[in-house]
């Protein structure tokens, strides 16, 4: 099935079970309950394949909690991170939900003992709060336990009833991703609310990792630094040999909920605890991974153009991330702040590629500084602008930029990757296929002169064009206008113009003819 199939199937399924359950929740609650049971299910899943171990003959699912030894538990903490006895699987409590009259205290019961089981264990902190949003005794779900039971009923049984083709971890999409951001994307205009979160999609989020892992045949750690539900630093994964990334995956994010998210997306793309680190907290003003750095890759799609303290805090100035600059991000646009936390954190012979909004590549002031630091100091590789409409939900086109601390020239590649060569119609939206991603792949990598898409400035230029670093500045756009042969033109005029000498002298007989 191919992505677009798999994500339009995965948000009917889910539309339904929010017209068939929510009833008197605000929609903007239910998304918390419906991805909770997703983890819930998946959790579960996980943890019964890994003791089964393949063997057909263990059905763990029927066996007694009471033959669970505690070596049996240990190991499998010290494995998986947790650990979830028979009677705590998703597939037996659904099985007996109908007749289960303390329901929501029970599964609260259960999420508390899931979480529990890492105390005093490595993985304690990348368990700890990953139900936290799925309160099953909230009020939100009604005001009597009878209520709450019937709505948690529902939304297990329609969880149950979600249709996957082969395994979750091998899906073609981000699965929680796509079902947080299509909730999301349909509560929202109703609630007047914003999620906050931009999600990018699985084929962008494909050419972004590629280029930050470009010919590295080893890195030590991938870093997003807005890791959002985990996307980026997933595909990652997907694309490229497990051994490629020797130390793991490390990011941090501000919304709780999507924090919570994307610690659940490493879980269910058997990325162990230990070979992840997910944290939460504001980047910019309190980074947290500080000593886990340099990055031999890092990735990101960082909230566009959002507000953040700047010049309201003197010491940011002096912060290690941003005195190289010699000046802060604007305070009503945070982009560059983002992009010179990522050069900060990135180790000599690595790469980063992040989405930008394309106004920070010509806007003035304390923007045109930064990027004069950029081009000075030869940190940017290539400008690449993307069709717009690629991002579920927004027509908005965006630009990537590469950043390099080990370029061996001193000019900066541009490219234009707009054109109809580049993506392909969607129903309402484009995507970028596997063909059109390996052709900005093979641009990137030769670095060659291609008319009408891609050239290489050499940074003395750029300078002189007040570094200005807008792709449509270098790169001469396709005169997509009718060609009009001139001769032609020329010879049809002169016979038009025949025509109308004639047409007037005809007139002129007429009208003497009427006036004699």
């Amino acid at each position: 099935m191919t992505s677009n199939n798999q994500r339009a199937e995965l948000q009917n399924q889910i539309w339904k079970i929010a017209n068939d359950v929510r009833g008197s929740v605000d929609g903007w609650d239910f998304k918390h309950f419906v991805l909770g049971a997703l983890f819930y299910r998946f959790i579960s899943e996980n943890f019964t394949e890994y003791i089964e171990g393949g063997d057909d003959s263990i059905n763990y699912a029927k066996l007694s909690d009471d033959i669970i030894t505690p070596e049996i538990k240990e190991d499998a903490i010290k494995t998986k991170g947790y650990f979830i006895y028979p009677s705590q699987l998703f597939v037996n409590v659904v099985e007996n939900a109908n007749d289960n009259e303390n329901l929501n205290t029970d599964l609260a019961a259960i999420f508390t003992a899931i979480e529990s089981s890492a105390n005093g264990y490595p993985s304690e902190e990348d368990i700890k709060g990953l139900f936290a949003d799925f309160d099953t005794t909230s009020n939100r779900l009604g005001n009597t336990v009878e209520n709450k039971n019937y709505r948690l009923r529902d939304v297990l049984k329609g969880v149950e009833g979600l249709k996957l083709e082969g395994d979750f971890k091998d899906s073609n999409i981000d699965f929680f991703g796509d079902a947080y951001e299509f909730l999301i994307h349909k509560y929202a205009a109703n609630a007047g609310k914003s999620g906050g979160e931009f999600f990018t999609p699985t084929n962008v989020s494909q050419l972004i990792a590629q280029l930050a892992m470009h010919k590295q045949e080893k890195i030590n750690k991938i870093y997003d630094p807005a890791a959002g539900s985990g996307s980026l630093l997933l595909q990652a994964k997907k694309h490229f040999d497990n051994h490629i990334i020797e130390e793991g995956f490390y990011g941090q994010e501000i919304n709780h909920t999507t924090y919570n998210l994307a610690r659940m997306n490493m879980f269910l793309h058997n990325i162990n605890y230990d070979k992840f680190h997910i944290v939460l907290g504001n980047t910019l003003m309190n980074p947290q991974l500080g000593d886990d750095k340099p990055f031999d890759a890092i990735v990101s799609n960082p909230p566009y153009s959002i507000k953040w303290k700047g010049s309201d805090d003197p010491t940011l100035i002096n912060d290690d991330r941003f005195a190289p600059a010699g000046v802060l991000a604007p305070k009503s646009k945070a982009d560059f702040a983002f992009v010179l936390h990522s050069l900060s954190y990135l180790s000599p012979k690595g790469r980063a590629a992040l989405v930008c909004f394309p106004g920070v590549f010509y806007r003035g002031g304390a923007e045109q500084k930064i990027r004069k630091f950029l081009v000075d100091n030869n940190y940017i590789e290539t400008i690449i602008d993307l069709a717009p409409n690629l991002f579920y939900g927004t027509t908005i086109a965006v630009t990537l930029l590469v950043l390099s601390k080990n370029k061996t020239d001193t000019k900066t590649q541009f490219i234009d990757a707009t054109g109809e060569e580049f993506f392909k119609k969607v129903t309402n939206n484009n995507e970028m296929t596997d063909t059109h991603i390996a052709k900005v792949m093979e641009i990137f990598d030769n670095k060659e002169e291609v008319e009408y898409v891609a050239t290489t400035i050499d940074n003395t230029k750029i300078a002189t064009n007040d570094y200005n670093l807008s792709v449509n500045s270098y790169v001469e756009p396709k005169d997509t206008r009718e060609k009009i042969n001139i001769e032609v033109l020329n010879k049809e005029v002169a016979i038009t113009i025949k025509k109308i000498d004639k047409l007037r002298a005809n007139i002129d007989s007429i009208v003497k003819e009427i006036e004699g």
